[in-house]
């Protein structure tokens, strides 16, 4: 199998690149073809709250597109190094990545994935065995962050914000993963979904889990997806 490069955003460095085989992607419905969604946003704002338990039902691959764009979507690039998104972050650092355990979404297997925020992409990382339930060994016994469609699980690279900001960085990342956050709520609301923001876990599993070092790139928030009775 033949590799290419896909090209990433990382500050003040202009692009770095990360390995990648064609074969492991998966096209999203792009924004322009959407059709769920569209839901009032007060109605929206009014019904959202944290939700725990889930109907077994599956995402559909529309559906998950919605939420990954109302998450991280990448509106517009400017000199190859500064993107403006679905989300607001200080000096458009936006300093993370999405990465999914999916246990239930149709036309996807499950298993780990990392959303390529630039092309609206999904690029398959491995499978894992017995994925839900480690993940809730993970999260210290919650088992409504495995028992849902998707997980969620977002990492930060915090010098894609430190070189700027410095000692104000640590502020700045809470505040910019809170919008992250949010805005999953309100997308999952409006496709008859809901979740649950989840910061207690344990880090040294959570960042083995998904294959980051813990240093350099680490979780710093998770979040389980499921479809509402």
């Amino acid at each position: 199998m033949v590799s290419c490069r896909l090209w990433v955003v990382h500050e003040k460095l202009s692009l770095t690149e990360r390995t990648r085989n064609d074969a492991d992607i998966v096209d999203l419905t792009l924004p322009d073809k959407f059709t769920v969604g569209d839901v009032p946003l007060r109605e929206v704002i009014t019904k959202r709250r944290s939700r725990r338990k889930f109907a077994k039902k599956p995402l559909t691959l529309e559906e998950l597109s919605f939420l990954l764009w109302s998450t991280q979507g990448v509106k517009e690039v400017f000199d190859n190094k500064v993107t403006l998104r679905t989300v607001p972050s200080a000096g458009a650092r936006h300093p993370f990545e999405t990465y999914l355990a999916i246990h239930d979404v149709e036309g996807i297997k499950p298993g780990l994935y990392r959303y390529l925020a630039l092309e609206h992409k999904l690029l398959f990382l491995k499978e894992v065995d017995e994925l839900p339930r480690k993940l809730i060994e993970a999260s210290l016994g919650q088992r409504f962050v495995g028992e849902c469609a998707v997980t969620f699980i977002w990492t930060v690279i915090p010098y894609r914000t430190e070189w700027r900001y410095a000692q104000a960085s640590h502020k700045v990342i809470a505040i910019d993963i809170g919008h992250v956050c949010q805005n999953l709520y309100l997308a999952a609301e409006a496709i008859g979904a809901g979740t649950c923001a989840v910061a207690a876990y344990d880090q040294s599993k959570m960042d083995s889990l998904i294959g980051v070092d813990g240093e350099e790139e680490f979780v710093i928030y998770m979040a389980p997806v499921g479809k509402l009775e």
